[in-house]
């Protein structure tokens, strides 16, 4: 059962980042269909800005591999370690849990 709540903490932890990463993805794809629309353009100007284009790419591609890899292994780390603390401190974290569930219900009462 650990292993199914350090899956979703891990899940919900790294969503907002996987959305980022699908976004600079797109824009990737976009470039690429760009570059590729623009291939029969001739003249000088052109091709150095393909060939710049080109460079951009790779780098952008490259550190959003990277940058996908940190976030997967830093969202399983922090799931990781939310799961040994609440094992470890059942109790504290239900009175944690209960504190946070009152000030919430408060909040949401005073509006």
């Amino acid at each position: 059962m650990s292993k199914n709540i350090m899956d979703t903490l891990a899940a919900e932890l790294s969503a907002p980042k996987e959305r980022l990463v699908e976004e600079l993805r797109a824009m990737v794809e976009d470039a690429e269909e760009l570059l590729k629309a623009t291939a029969n353009q001739t003249g000088e100007i052109a091709a150095i800005a393909r060939t710049r284009i080109e460079k951009s790419l790779k780098v952008v591609k490259n550190r959003l591999l990277a940058a996908e890899a940190s976030v997967l292994l830093h969202a399983r780390e922090g799931a990781k370690v939310a799961d040994q603390y609440v094992h470890a401190n059942p109790w504290q974290s239900i009175g944690i849990s209960a504190c946070a569930g009152v000030i919430v219900g408060m909040l949401i009462r005073r509006q």
